[in-house]
């Protein structure tokens, strides 16, 4: 080609793009930034801009910058169950698991507010320093609203217990904390994960398949998930990796379409966890090919993919497996999202969210809530000849046990870090008198045997009035399969018990203690006490407490405030009154279908006063469909304590031939009472309350008598041997 050919190409070039120009350099139509118009418009301004490959681009969680839009780069992984996490200094909150110990959904919905509080002031600090890295964020995939179906299950710490009416409260509670008030803007974007039937085991969570009765689904596995999306409308779902009825969650359309969009009427986005698309992709798995997989995934409602699935989409509209247009939807529906955190405002109406400063992070009212939440989550599991609390002038306590002075046994799992994190140690050391003899040994290494056998620490429990032992496991035992790197069974447990190293130093105290012996438990889940509860006189659940941990365990061992905590889960006393682990049927699990006697049951906890309940009435002791049941009854502190206690009504089949629960919790209520005082409490139960899934699956007013059951926790003759307050109890017919 000579010079004049070149020339020519050069002008037909330039006069082809001026004349056709391509998606990429028309003018730029920047009116998605007013906010004034209607979301929907915003959105589809702005998308129809994209081309092809700039959508697809869009719908990964490292989605690019499009410079020409105006559309910085943006990483949709967040992560803050408990606290803004893996993103620098936050507030270490408690554990899911002890939020839900709280039964204190008002309580839950603070803490996630003071959480998405530092999370709005995190990202403008962020934003400013140009860091658009993972987890700096407005879009946080959580809670995790699965059941804890079974104790085992390592990453049950991230859920709010075994029943599906308190993880709903607590969940929905969460969620609007998160997301805010406000009609038209989100604060941040929660998301609801794993949807669903993914409660273990973690080693195998790609591939097991659960195909559980249509009963078990929606009576047990479904209502947290419907919560979220029809009282808290969350703004984002994540699917599963395991197989559902055998098919991937991720490319489940009876999920992601039937259930989630068509019936519940979710309008948020739909995220695969990371790495799931292409878990449904190889020679012996569902399909063969990730083109296949990422199509599948993007036809069943999918919008967003953690991870480099749907980088394959391009080849799957060459090959007629998904259109332009369905990529075209799913990514407005991702942009919708994005619009409502504020991202793309030309003027921004409510400055309420984006003027939060950075003296909201870890600022002393945060730090004051994760202790109350602490000590709220605490549960008193025995107290012997009233050991508890311990007087601040004790002379001789002795503080031991291989989590003492743990930091890591504070925080659980997806954890923030802190400057301010305060062990068992710390806390007790400030509580106590100055003129005190505190003695601390930790005893005994965390998970193996101490290396040097002469070791004098069990002794020091003959010198002392108390022994305080801390115990138990970290994140590091039990979680994530990724994480739990003390674990060899995927993050998941074998079996209930303590590591046997810290089961031997307990024993070796109990053989040599002078003064009572006080067991703190740290875990994320259920732990065996067998050989072990009945030689100590009191004994503290703890969980994963969050920074504030050792002041809140202070606070309740010396009587600043009275444990008020409840089991949102029950406690077996062995492994072997479980059902398989694998076995997703809810026969034999937890407090609604167990029938033999647990260690503690659920919704189980003392204070350091008495409760009594009298006088529970009924308005109507016959109901029909329409009608609402409304039952009232006297809660009164009859000891010398301040207390919070936490009031449970329970409603139990009487002529149960349909499989249904034994029992269920249906409405609770924690209230404080001054010593000597009492109040009336009534709950109201709507006609959808008293209704019950049948074996079709389907909820339904079932006529019978029903027991109706207030407490202070689940029913069972167990719950009165522990210090349960005696029962009221009414018969109501449902015709």
């Amino acid at each position: 080609m000579n010079f004049n050919q070149i020339r020519i190409s050069v002008k037909l070039g330039i006069f082809l793009l001026t004349t056709f120009p391509s998606a990429a350099q028309k003018k730029v139509d920047f009116s998605f930034q007013d906010n004034t118009l209607s979301i929907e418009q915003r959105v589809e301004i702005l998308v129809s801009q994209m081309t092809l490959n700039e959508k697809i681009n869009q719908l990964l969680n490292a989605a690019p910058a499009i410079e020409r839009l105006q559309i910085p780069d943006y990483n949709w992984w967040s992560e803050a169950l408990h606290g803004v996490a893996r993103n620098g200094k936050a507030t270490i909150f408690p554990q899911a698991i002890g939020l839900g110990a709280t039964f204190d959904p008002e309580l839950a919905q603070r803490v996630a507010s003071a959480i998405s509080t530092e999370a709005r002031a995190k990202y403008t600090i962020s934003q400013n320093m140009g860091n658009h890295s993972k987890y700096a964020g407005l879009t946080f995939w959580t809670p995790t609203v699965n059941i804890f179906r079974d104790p085992r299950y390592g990453r049950g710490q991230e859920c709010y217990g075994e029943d599906p009416f308190l993880m709903s409260k607590i969940g929905v509670a969460f969620v609007k904390g998160l997301q805010g008030d406000d009609p038209n803007r989100l604060k941040v974007a929660a998301c609801a994960k794993h949807f669903v039937l993914h409660s273990g085991p973690e080693h195998n969570k790609w591939s097991f398949d659960v195909s559980p009765s249509k009963q078990d689904l929606y009576e047990t596995y479904f209502p947290a998930f419907e919560a979220l999306v029809t009282e808290a409308n969350v703004g984002g779902v994540m699917t599963a990796y395991n197989q559902v009825y055998g098919e991937p969650a991720v490319v489940s359309s009876f999920l992601l379409k039937d259930i989630l969009r068509d019936s519940w009427g979710f309008d948020g986005y739909v995220t695969s966890d990371c790495g799931a698309i292409f878990s449904v992709s190889c020679d012996e798995c569902y399909v063969d090919s990730t083109v296949k997989a990422a199509a599948l995934a993007l036809k069943a409602g999918v919008n967003l993919n953690c991870g480099g699935g749907f980088k394959s989409l391009e080849k799957a509209v060459e090959q007629g497996l998904v259109s332009e247009e369905l990529i075209h939807q799913r990514t407005k529906q991702l942009f919708k999202t994005r619009f409502r955190l504020g991202m793309f405002d030309r003027r921004v109406a409510n400055t309420l969210y984006e003027d939060i400063g950075s003296d909201k992070i870890h600022c002393d009212e945060h730090v004051d809530l994760a202790r109350e939440a602490a000590q709220k989550s605490i549960v008193l599991l025995k107290n012997k000849n009233n050991v508890l609390p311990i007087s601040k002038d004790i002379k001789v306590p002795y503080l031991t046990g291989p989590f003492a002075n743990s930091n890591d046994m504070l925080i659980g799992s997806y954890y923030g870090v802190s400057s301010n994190i305060v062990t068992i140690l710390e806390g007790i050391t400030d509580a106590i008198s100055l003129g005190t003899s505190l003695n601390y040994r930790s005893g005994a290494l965390p998970f193996h045997e101490n290396l040097n056998k002469k070791n004098w620490a069990p002794n020091v429990a003959k010198e002392s009035d108390i022994t305080i032992c801390v115990v138990g496991l970290t994140a590091d035992r039990e979680g994530e399969g990724v994480d739990a790197i003390a674990s060899d069974h995927g993050g998941d447990r074998k079996d209930l018990k303590l590591p046997e190293n810290q089961i031997k130093y307990i024993h070796q105290l109990i053989e040599n203690k002078k003064g009572p012996l006080v067991l703190v438990i740290a875990s994320g889940s259920p732990i065996s006490l067998e050989g072990i509860e009945e030689h100590c006189e009191a004994i503290l659940q703890i969980w994963y407490p969050g920074e504030q941990g050792g002041n809140a365990v202070a606070d309740v061992l010396f009587g600043n405030v009275s444990p008020s905590g409840h089991l949102p889960i029950t406690f077996p006393k062995n492994v072997n009154q479980l059902p398989p682990y694998e076995d997703y049927s809810m026969k034999g699990r937890t407090y609604k279908y167990m029938t033999e006697e647990p260690l503690f049951p659920f919704g189980f906890g003392l204070t350091y006063s008495k409760t009594t309940l009298s006088n529970l009435n009924l308005n109507s002791k016959k109901l029909r469909k329409n009608e609402t049941l409304v039952a009232k009854v006297e809660v009164a502190n009859t000891g010398n304590f301040d207390i919070d206690e936490v009031v449970q009504l329970y409603v139990c089949p009487q002529n149960n031939n349909e499989g249904l629960p034994l029992k269920s919790l249906k409405a609770f209520k924690r209230v404080s009472l001054k010593k000597n005082k009492k109040t009336t409490l009534t709950f109201e139960l709507e006609p959808e309350d008293l209704k019950f899934v049948n074996k079709q699956g389907e909820k339904v007013w079932i006529k019978g008598n029903y027991k109706i059951f207030v407490g202070n926790a689940s029913p069972g003759e167990l719950s009165l041997k522990l210090g349960a307050t005696l029962p009221q109890e009414a018969i109501v017919t449902l015709k």
